[in-house]
């Protein structure tokens, strides 16, 4: 699928590079992309996603690149999934959470982390990690039951592959008298 160029995304000001709170000298420019995804080898569903990183740096560096909110770079915001947090000052920054619930997704009971990053190679792809808790998942979204499985495919839900009971017919040869 052909995906959108990486864009630069400014400020409510304009301001394309942002200066850290922190530290004046360290600042970020905001990068965003959307890509769709045609199927996913499980259930051909379409899904466009808006992507969006940050490139961290000194701010005379960031300010050299000359990046206008208009620009667009070749390259790909790629999505990484790990079982080792990204940061060992703050490890709790990237944790996966399910959407509102406030659910850390799991596998085996260890937390996945999630983070994005920018990448010049057009080709690249994301790192995901399947999480195995979906029953606290559903029961925090509202659902009275956890069960086994409760994922329902696309195609179940469109009826795809369903049997159906259909009549047979059977043609029987008829004679007439001439």
């Amino acid at each position: 699928m052909n995906n959108s160029n990486v864009s630069i995304s400014a400020d409510d000001m304009g301001n394309v590079v942002r200066v850290s709170g922190n530290n004046s000298d360290y600042g970020f420019i905001r990068l965003t992309q959307s890509r769709t995804v045609l199927g996913n080898g499980v259930n051909n569903f379409v899904k466009t996603s808006n992507l969006s990183t940050i490139l961290l740096g000194k701010v005379d560096d960031l300010v050299g690149l000359n990046f206008k909110s208009t620009d667009k770079i070749p390259g790909r915001i790629i999505i990484k999934e790990s079982l080792t947090p990204f940061s060992s000052n703050d490890p709790d920054r990237d944790l996966k959470v399910a959407g509102e619930t406030g659910i850390v997704c799991s596998v085996n009971g260890q937390p996945i982390y999630r983070k994005t990053f920018f990448v010049g190679n057009v080709s690249a792809e994301d790192v995901l990690v399947a999480h195995d808790n979906g029953n606290a998942i559903s029961v925090a979204n509202g659902n009275s039951e956890a069960k086994v499985n409760t994922k329902v495919t696309t195609a179940e839900a469109f009826g795809i592959g369903e049997t159906e009971q259909v009549e047979e017919l059977v043609e029987a040869e008829e004679t007439f008298d001439l």
